[in-house]
C-alpha cells in the first residue's frame, strides 16, 4: 500500500496498533524475564522451545523462531558447554539430532519461567474472574485473527507432562467447577467435592504410592489426572480433566496410560474408578484400556438426575 492510497481510517488503525504496542510492553514487563541473567532474549526463546518440546529439533526450532541457524547453532553450542544440553540420535531420522535439556537446563530455565509466570499473575490479580476471561478471550481473537495457524490446536507432539507445583491443585479444582458448570450444568456442590478430593490428596500424599500428573500445551496448564492408594492392592484414578483447547490430541489417554503405568510399576493388582454416565468421552478412554464397567447406579447429585459407574482394569 502506497502512502498516498492510506485513508483515515488506515491511518488510526495503524497508530491504534502501535499505541496498543507500546502499552502492552510496558505493562507486560516484556524484558523482565532475562533482566539480571546474561542471557538474551533470544536465549531465553530458545530455551523455553527446548523446555517444552519432547523432541525437539534445531531446524524445527529454527523455523518456528525466525533465526538464522548458524546463530542457533552457536546458542546451542554454548547451552551444550553450560551442561544445559545434551544431543542424541534421532530415532526417525539419522541426519538430525533430538536436542534434550539436562536437568542443570531445567535448573536453569525454572527461576525465568516462574518469573514470566509471576508477572502474568501480577496483571491479572488486580481483575476479577469476568474481567479476567474477558481479556484472554481478546487475546484469543488478537491471537486468531493475525496469526491463525498459532491458534489451531496444538499438535501432541508439544504436549508436556510434569509433577505438579504449587497452584496447580487450585487449578484443577478450578477447572473441575468451571468445566462441569458449563457443560453439564452442575452445580458449585460438585465443585466442593472435588476441593476435598484434591485437598485430601495434598494431606495425605504418598509419594512412593501415588502421584499426580500435570499436562501443559506451551506452558499453558491444560490437564490432570491422580492415581490414589486405595488399599494395599488397589489403585484408583481420579479427576482426569482436560481444558476444552487440549480435547482430541490424545491427551485424556496420555494421562490414563501413565497412571495405569505407575500402578503396575509399584505393584497394585486392581485399578478402580468412578464416573458419570454422561462422560462419554472419558467412558471411551477407560474401555479402550480394558476397563470394565462393574456397577452402575442412578442418583441425583449436583443439580442433576445422574447414573454413577464404577470401573475396574484388574493389572
Amino acid at each position: 500500500m502506497s502512502a498516498e492510497s492510506i485513508t483515515v481510517s488506515d491511518v488510526a488503525a495503524v497508530k491504534a496498533v502501535r499505541q496498543f504496542n507500546r502499552f502492552y510492553t510496558r505493562r507486560i514487563g516484556a524484558l523482565d524475564p532475562y533482566l539480571g541473567s546474561d542471557m538474551s532474549l533470544t536465549d531465553v526463546r530458545v530455551l523455553y522451545e527446548l523446555a517444552h518440546r519432547e523432541q525437539a529439533v534445531a531446524s524445527e526450532i529454527a523455523k518456528d523462531l525466525g533465526l538464522d541457524g548458524g546463530y542457533l547453532s552457536r546458542i546451542l553450542r554454548r547451552f551444550e558447554g553450560a551442561g544445559w544440553l545434551v544431543r542424541e540420535t534421532h530415532p526417525r531420522d539419522a541426519r538430525q539430532s533430538l536436542l534434550r535439556l539436562t536437568e542443570a537446563g531445567h535448573a536453569a530455565f525454572a527461576p525465568l519461567q516462574q518469573k514470566s509466570r509471576d508477572e502474568a499473575n501480577a496483571l491479572l490479580a488486580p481483575l476479577s474472574a469476568p474481567q479476567q476471561r474477558r481479556l484472554i478471550d481478546a487475546m484469543h481473537t488478537v491471537q486468531a485473527l493475525i496469526e491463525p495457524e498459532a491458534h489451531a490446536p496444538a499438535r501432541p507432539g508439544t504436549a508436556v507432562l510434569r509433577d505438579p507445583q504449587p497452584g496447580d491443585i487450585g487449578w484443577v479444582v478450578q477447572q473441575h467447577g468451571e468445566i462441569y458448570a458449563r457443560e453439564y450444568g452442575w452445580s458449585s456442590e460438585f465443585e466442593a467435592l472435588v476441593a476435598e478430593i484434591a485437598g485430601e490428596f495434598l494431606r495425605k500424599f504418598q509419594p512412593e504410592w501415588e502421584h499426580c500428573w500435570m499436562a501443559e500445551l506451551n506452558g499453558e496448564r491444560v490437564g490432570a489426572v491422580f492415581l490414589v492408594r486405595k488399599s494395599p492392592t488397589v489403585a484408583q484414578l481420579r479427576l482426569l480433566i482436560l481444558a476444552p483447547r487440549a480435547r482430541g490430541l490424545g491427551l485424556g489417554a496420555r494421562l490414563t496410560d501413565e497412571c495405569i503405568a505407575f500402578a503396575r510399576r509399584k505393584g497394585y493388582k486392581k485399578m478402580v474408578l468412578w464416573t458419570n454416565s454422561c462422560l462419554l468421552a472419558a467412558r471411551g478412554i477407560y474401555a479402550a484400556r480394558g476397563f470394565e464397567l462393574v456397577k452402575s447406579e442412578p442418583y441425583e447429585g449436583f443439580g442433576q438426575q445422574l447414573v454413577g459407574e464404577t470401573w475396574e482394569l484388574k493389572l
